[in-house]
């Protein structure tokens, strides 16, 4: 009985798919462009400049919570803006999440202590989570599934580009350049994107939203990932009454959660139903896997390079760019790939293969291996990453019906930055058991400062050995660590089934009935919202014309039966 309500619910929901002319489409993907670019340097950018922000506000001992408070809030909010983009609309919710990320980035650069810094980051992790889904959602709607992968692919390149500029600049600056910059993909934003609002009311709308999955959901979240961050940390130590404590109170609300979207909530925010394909459920699974692999590199790279070689932080940034270019080169790629052939298993198959074998050779780097080997290790690792961030995505799109294609799209997200969180924290873990084992115990004192060790000069060459040594073995534990992450990912390709770009309903939906003219059949092949007339010279809620589909981004596979027909052989 709940599963029949929650498809009728879904089925209920107002189609916000507009293809759009070629010449809008592309002026719509740059503005999605800036949005995931101002994202992910906000998101990432602030990783190598930490032992920076911890000198200039005297938060030593506290500055983990920069990253802490903003990925705990991005992880809470992520699993929301699924739902609350179906039932508010798309563009309302991103040009909300984008004032949130100006404000709290100003505010960030404005900060005068510690504080400060972490609640406006958490703020602006609430944001990051809305523009990082709905940026993607955007593109969903806007462009037939099977171009979906190229334009994907491009937005993947943006996020490589995004988590290498950030760090070429101080933090304060950071920040006060991110506020206006955002602000202008504002305007952008309210003047061109396309609106395709639900015809709910304010109140119907409000009586849709899953309120105790979100109360539950939020609690749990929250109250799982506190721990999961802090503990065994100075102070908060495993054992403590007040982690054990989160950690009963938010598994409990877990459960609570699990039950409401299974069989009370009409409109869950992560519907169960979505694990029971085995392919979904080992993509999800996968980008939980993926998150704590690759935020992991991303964090302790440049640790690396600082701790262990002995780099600036800003030519720490620097050689991170043969992964970020390699990233951003192969997703694009990738994404294309996937629109030419039509498949995107192999792609994935690949990624996962190559990144397990990259991570493999990462472990060779210490303190004498050749600075341009490890780049060259960074390529690989790019290759990897590149072809799998947004192809797991439009697989996961292709594998589920349009009504759930936003909350799968928010859910893949959301387990990504849970992800991200559980694979800091064991990395975190592992780093400071690592570091406190390898020093004697005339140098422990060295071991509270993990991420930011004291400077040499005040001790003896032997002592500056041993200290530069504790920290390779640190540094390559963590990098062990991500082998087996990504090794399981490789594993679960296995189970990933390749149907395809075309859905079954899509494809019937774009082949006429017997008797009917190809033209007669043209408008439903344009998956134009239901509310929109699909004749010639009709125009939608915002006054753009329905043309004639080859004026649009259809493939010309769409646009016949017969094709249509060779389609079928691949689903």
């Amino acid at each position: 009985m709940a599963r029949k309500k929650q498809d009728e619910a879904e089925a209920a929901l107002h189609d916000q798919t507009q293809l759009l002319p070629k010449k809008e489409l592309i002026f719509v993907l740059l503005i999605m462009d800036l949005a995931l670019l101002v994202c992910f340097i906000d998101q990432n950018g602030i990783g190598v400049l930490l032992p920076t922000i911890a000198r200039d506000l005297n938060a030593q001992s506290s500055i983990s919570w920069a990253g802490t408070s903003a990925l705990i809030a991005n992880t809470v909010f992520q699993v929301l803006y699924g739902r609350l983009s179906d039932l508010f609309g798309r563009k309302n919710i991103l040009l909300s999440a984008l004032v949130i990320l100006a404000l709290s980035d100003l505010a960030c650069g404005l900060s005068v202590n510690s504080t400060m810094l972490y609640i406006c980051r958490g703020l602006a992790g609430i944001a990051n989570g809305g523009i990082t889904t709905l940026s993607m959602m955007i593109v969903s709607d806007i462009v037939t599934l099977q171009e979906r992968g190229k334009y994907q692919g491009i937005l993947g390149a943006m996020v490589g580009l995004g988590n290498a500029l950030g760090p070429l600049i101080t933090w304060r600056g950071l920040f006060y350049l991110l506020a206006p910059l955002t602000l202008l993909v504002v305007v952008a934003s309210w003047r061109w994107l396309p609106s395709n609002m639900p015809k709910l009311n304010l109140r119907e709308t409000i009586a849709n939203i899953d309120v105790l999955g979100l109360v539950t959901g939020t609690a749990a979240v929250i109250l799982i990932l506190i721990p999961t961050s802090e503990g065994g940390h100075a102070g908060t130590p495993w054992s403590s009454v007040m982690v054990i404590a989160m950690f009963v109170v938010g598994g409990a609300c877990f459960i609570a959660f699990l039950l409401i979207e299974w069989r009370w909530a009409e409109l869950p925010m992560m519907p169960l139903s979505m694990f029971r394909t085995a392919s979904v459920a080992a993509m999800l699974a996968q980008s939980f896997l993926l998150g704590a692999a690759y935020y992991t590199l991303l964090y302790f790279l440049p640790l690396y390079f600082q701790n262990v070689r002995g780099y600036s932080p800003l030519v720490s940034a620097g050689l991170q760019l043969p992964l970020v270019v390699s990233q951003s080169s192969f997703s694009t790629a990738a994404g294309f790939y996937m629109s030419r052939y039509n498949r995107y298993a192999e792609i994935i198959w690949v990624g996962f293969g190559t990144w397990t074998a990259a991570g493999g050779l990462l472990v060779l780097a210490d303190d004498t291996i050749h600075i341009a080997l490890v780049s060259f290790f960074l390529v690989i690792t790019g290759f990897g990453t590149g072809c799998v961030f947004q192809p797991t995505l439009v697989a996961l799109q292709a594998h589920c019906p349009k009504a759930q294609r936003a909350v799968i799209t928010s859910n893949r997200n959301f387990l990504r930055s849970a992800g991200a969180a559980v694979g800091l924290a064991v990395s975190s873990a592992i780093l400071a058991n690592v570091l406190k084992g390898s020093l004697p115990s005339r140098l422990e004192h060295v071991a509270s400062s993990t991420f930011a060790p004291p400077s040499l000069l005040g001790y003896s060459d032997a002592d500056g050995a041993v200290i530069r040594a504790a920290y390779t073995a640190a540094s390559r534990a963590v990098f062990i660590w991500c082998v087996p992450v990504t090794g399981v990912c490789f594993c679960l390709t296995a189970f990933v089934k390749d149907h395809g770009l075309v859905r079954k309903e899509e494809k019937e939906a774009a082949t006429p009935p017997t008797g009917e003219t190809e033209k007669d059949a043209a408008g439903p092949a344009l998956g134009v919202g239901s509310n929109d007339s699909a004749s010639p010279g009709s125009r939608n809620e915002k006054g753009v014309q329905h043309q004639d589909p080859d004026e649009h981004n259809i493939p010309r596979s769409s646009r016949n039966t017969s094709a249509a027909s060779d389609c079928s052989a691949t689903v």
